[in-house]
């Protein structure tokens, strides 16, 4: 359930916490109070896109925050906040937050780690199911239809697992449309990949290898540079008349004459044999090096060859050597199914035809199931339709098999509806008023109710074009979700009002000359006085009918 909504800096609001109750939970106001508010902050947390017009003016940005109970959460919360690398939930309670400023800043938190609008909107749609004023409209999609069948059959799993096997052929064909060209382009392909795969196992790659040509030819290209700066240092150390090493022999000969005079001089002649022994290992190293530097204009030509080789390589088929080497493998075993292109055709056609007698024998039993559960919902949405002032009316399910198997199965369904006895049944979409089409969509949530997984249920003013007696029994009705679910209902019906398990009022409040908006939770003398005022007066009358609602 949802426990806990802050909003700040929200349009009229500036800083509002609602702590809501289990069961049936109804808000109230006057026209214009911020009710709507409540629902746009819910919206926001819940990962639509943010109006930042919306921000309380004078003030910089605004945050929404929702925490959650969700120990008996059924979806896989745990795994899926584990893959998107968030923090799991502290003694079962879920937090969501969403904040967004004016200059742009837009950010969501799951469980205080930063996240990404689509995962809150992925979580959203485990926790909450919205329902506004026009949001019945859902009901005249057939798809939307279908999948309200399935919940109420508990079919999801079978539906799923139809959809897999149609994932899965259309892999298969896809693969099958690459082999199946004419002639004249499976002879280009077959040119292309060939060429592609000699050129590439012929340079025999390996992973790296530009890194150390491009070093070696730098090298060999700077080869008589490299050979003059090493004759240059072996002049210095050893080959000039005043070389250093000559000079060196020179300085230890007088360290010698320092020594014979003052013993305490021998560490100064330790330091000039170690310095000495530094120069003609230097000397050495210089040396070696100078041998091996190559001034070879074949060895330069044949390392630059190579080099431009690779860079070819890598401008048509990928940025790194290792990207040219997949790409090669790629390349082989692409080449290898088209010159077997029959033995694959014929694999893939096995495999086609014993996926077909799957999808056949699966669709059957989708749509048996689907038969045996269209009663049951039928009975169920006219019961509750009779109950809602449709004394007479009839509700059923029109089935088709669907003119292409697609991944909710081979069957397309029609919702049919006749409000008035005699009347034959017609498709929903051609007969419903808006009123009416409100009703239908409460008579099929209270039937779901026990079905559906969605923890939390948000009705605003779907009970509008609703009156008289039939208004006591949405109110009943919101009661009786509310027994399986938590609801959350915006009203101005006090039928549907004193229903409840716990009534919220919004208010308009003039604060230090600015208009706020502010929720408080009534108790039973409050709700006797706020029934009152939506009745339409405050005499006697009035609030007698009221406390008459309330028991």
């Amino acid at each position: 359930m949802l426990t806990t909504l802050r909003i700040k800096n929200l349009a009229l609001v500036s800083d509002l916490t609602l702590e809501l109750q289990p069961g049936c939970n109804i808000i109230t106001g006057e026209t214009g109070a911020g009710k709507s508010i409540i629902i746009g902050a819910l919206n926001l947390v819940l990962g639509e896109r943010a109006d930042r017009t919306l921000i309380r003016s004078g003030e910089e940005s605004c945050s929404v925050e929702a925490v959650f109970d969700v120990k008996n959460l059924r979806a896989p919360l745990k795994s899926f906040l584990d893959e998107n690398g968030l923090e799991p939930c502290e003694d079962g309670q879920l937090v969501l937050r969403r904040a967004f400023a004016a200059a742009g800043t837009n950010r969501q938190f799951i469980n205080g780690s930063p996240t990404t609008l689509n995962v809150l909107a992925a979580v959203g749609e485990w926790l909450v199911d919205m329902h506004g004023p026009h949001d019945h409209q859902s009901l005249l999609n057939p798809a939307k239809q279908l999948a309200i069948l399935d919940a109420f059959g508990r079919l999801e799993n079978d539906r799923d697992a139809f959809g897999e096997l149609i994932r899965r052929r259309a892999a298969l064909e896809n693969e099958k449309s690459a082999l199946i060209v004419d002639e004249k382009t499976y002879a280009q392909q077959l040119d292309l990949l060939r060429f592609q795969v000699q050129e590439i196992s012929t340079a025999r790659l390996q992973p790296g290898e530009d890194e150390s040509v491009e070093a070696e030819f730098h090298r060999a290209s700077n080869a008589a540079k490299l050979l003059q700066l090493s004759q240059s240092v072996l002049d210095v150390l050893s080959e000039a008349d005043d070389s250093l090493l000559t000079q060196s022999g020179a300085a230890g000969r007088v360290l010698a004459e320092l020594q014979r005079i003052d013993a305490g001089a021998a560490p100064l002649v330790e330091l000039h044999a170690q310095a000495t022994e530094t120069l003609r290992e230097l000397q050495s190293a210089v040396s070696h090096y100078a041998d091996k530097v190559d001034v070879d204009p074949a060895r330069l030509a044949e390392v630059e060859e190579r080099l431009n080789l690779l860079h070819s390589l890598k401008r048509k088929y990928g940025a790194t050597l290792a990207e040219v080497i997949a790409f090669g493998d790629a390349a082989k075993q692409k080449l290898e199914l088209l010159e077997s292109r029959d033995a694959a055709l014929a694999r893939l056609n096995a495999a086609l035809e014993k996926l077909d007698g799957e999808i056949a024998s699966a669709g059957k039993k989708l749509t048996a199931a689907r038969k045996k559960v269209i009663p049951q919902l039928a009975k169920g949405v006219s019961k509750q339709l009779e109950d809602l002032g449709f004394k007479q009316s009839k509700f059923d399910v029109a089935t088709a098999e669907a003119a292409v198997p697609s991944s909710s199965g081979t069957d397309t369904i029609e919702f049919q509806f006749a409000p008035n006895l005699g009347e034959p049944a017609r498709a929903l979409r051609a007969i419903a008023s808006s009123g009416e089409m409100a009703r239908v969509m409460l008579a099929l949530k209270t039937v779901l109710a026990a079905e559906d997984e969605v923890p939390v249920l948000v009705f605003d003013e779907v009970d509008a074009n609703v009156g008289g007696e039939t208004a006591n029994v949405v109110g009943e009705k919101m009661k009786q979700i509310g027994a399986k679910r938590q609801v959350l209902c915006i009203t101005h019906l006090p039928q549907v009002a004193a229903a409840s398990d716990a009534h919220f009022v919004v208010t308009k409040q003039v604060k230090d000359g600015r208009t706020i908006s502010e929720i408080t939770l009534l108790d039973k003398k409050s709700r006797v006085t706020e029934l009152t005022r939506m009745l339409g007066g405050q005499g006697d009358a009035a609030r007698k009918h009221a406390e008459a609602l309330l028991k």
